[in-house]
């Protein structure tokens, strides 16, 4: 991937969502919820705050996240890879393991 977010700017790899519900019925493409959930792949310098300083972003690379569900811009690669570009703001909670 050749992209570097700006300030405090995430780009996250959503993570697939659930193709089968609860009960074990498999959904169509057509119904399936928005992935709120995503891997940070990179991470911006941070905010710029009022008074010149930068506040680092509290995410890191690796770090699986959930995030607003309309939130961001959805960009794809030449590759054919999908991310969300997204500011920090609109990330909502770190999963954790």
């Amino acid at each position: 991937m050749n992209f570097q977010p700006l300030g405090d700017r995430i780009i996250l790899k959503p993570l697939e969502a659930d193709s089968k519900s609860k009960g074990g019925i498999v959904l169509p493409d057509t119904v399936k919820e928005k992935p709120q959930e995503g891997k940070v792949v990179a991470v911006g310098k941070g905010k710029v705050l009022d008074n010149g300083t930068v506040q680092k972003p509290e995410v890191k690379e690796g770090d699986v996240v959930l995030y607003a569900k309309y939130s961001g811009t959805e960009v794809t690669t030449k590759d054919g890879e999908e991310y969300l570009i997204v500011r920090e703001e609109d990330i909502l909670a770190i999963v954790k393991k």
